[in-house]
């Protein structure tokens, strides 16, 4: 399982993104959630969110809104 620090500093990172729109935040924040995607201890429902939410955070560096995908 991930460490608390892993999961601690994901979150940090997304809420820094969310507050100030800190595109450097978003690219760690997405790096850490993918790391803790990866791990093999982890079920594959918090694996599916980790993945999403990478995924929303790569679209917003791309200047993408989710709800405009197909």
């Amino acid at each position: 399982m991930p460490s608390i620090e892993l999961w601690a500093g994901a979150l940090s990172l997304l809420l820094r993104h969310h507050e100030t729109g800190c595109q450097h935040s978003a690219r760690q924040a997405a790096c850490l959630l993918e790391r803790i995607s990866d791990t093999a201890e982890l079920d594959q429902e918090t694996r599916s969110l980790c993945e999403r939410a990478s995924n929303r955070l790569a679209e917003s560096l791309l200047g993408r809104s989710h709800a405009s995908l197909t």
